[in-house]
């Protein structure tokens, strides 16, 4: 079997793995972690990579399409047209317990 990465000389197993997330501070599954390097056994880490960035694109290419599709931006446009109301500034009071303005 092949490592996954270059500078590793073996496929690492769940004990070393399970190690170093540990000293990291996180918390281990070791079941999901069996299952996890049982899966990537045997790939290879830029096929791997490659596979995944192909899902990726295809994933935020489909969701940004309806976005801007001609209802969205019509609701936009409108809301943009029409005129900003002035906030009005609420009179505090005596808020923090100190009424005089000398700032």
């Amino acid at each position: 079997m092949a490592p996954p990465l270059p500078f590793l000389t073996s496929f690492p197993a769940v004990a070393d793995v399970e190690k170093l997330l540990k000293a990291s501070g996180s918390e281990v599954d070791t079941e999901k972690l069996t299952v996890l390097l049982k899966a990537l056994e045997g790939k290879k880490l830029h096929e791997l990579i490659a596979a995944g960035t192909q899902k990726l694109s295809s994933v935020c290419a489909s969701s940004a399409g309806p976005a801007a599709t001609g209802g969205a931006a019509a609701a936009v446009a409108e809301e943009e047209a029409k005129p900003k109301e002035e906030a009005e500034v609420a009179d505090m009071g005596d808020l923090f317990g100190d009424d005089d303005d000398d700032y």
